[in-house]
């Protein structure tokens, strides 16, 4: 990471020991009225007090241990009612059982242009088209 993208432009190409002892607001995006505040509520007044403070600490430290949390057992059971009401509403995600007689199509149906012809609603009404013609010959 290049360090200068992250402090301001008078601190670029300080040592990290210099940085540590440079004010707060030498840090990209803490104004001196920012840094003024922090001063104030918790006297931090260089980069490596603000680094060192408890507060600082503990939040990254729960952050941090937040992401790899199991999850709690009522998270689990909802997880787990989740899962088993998808599982009721489309129960074709079932794997088809081999001796079910549902035969393998080997060769696939020509594909429509989508943009062309939504949900092949094109195909449908020729389909009806046609039918309808078929029913009008018969009679």
């Amino acid at each position: 990471m290049n360090i200068d993208t992250i402090v301001d432009k008078e601190y670029a190409g300080l040592s990290f020991r210099a940085l540590a002892e440079a004010p707060v607001s030498a840090l990209r995006g803490i104004s001196p009225k920012d840094a003024k505040a922090l001063a104030q509520a918790f006297n931090v007044n260089s980069v490596g007090e603000l680094a060192k403070l408890d507060f600082f600490k503990w939040a990254q430290a729960i952050a941090t241990l937040a992401e790899h949390e199991q999850a709690t057992p009522e998270e689990q059971a909802k997880e787990t009612l989740l899962d088993g009401g998808l599982e009721m509403t489309f129960p074709a995600s079932d794997p088809v059982s081999v001796d079910s007689g549902i035969t393998r199509i080997e060769v696939s149906p020509d594909l429509v242009n989508a943009k062309a012809d939504h949900q092949h609603a094109g195909k449908v009404d020729e389909g009806t088209q046609a039918g309808r013609k078929e029913k009008a010959v018969a009679h």
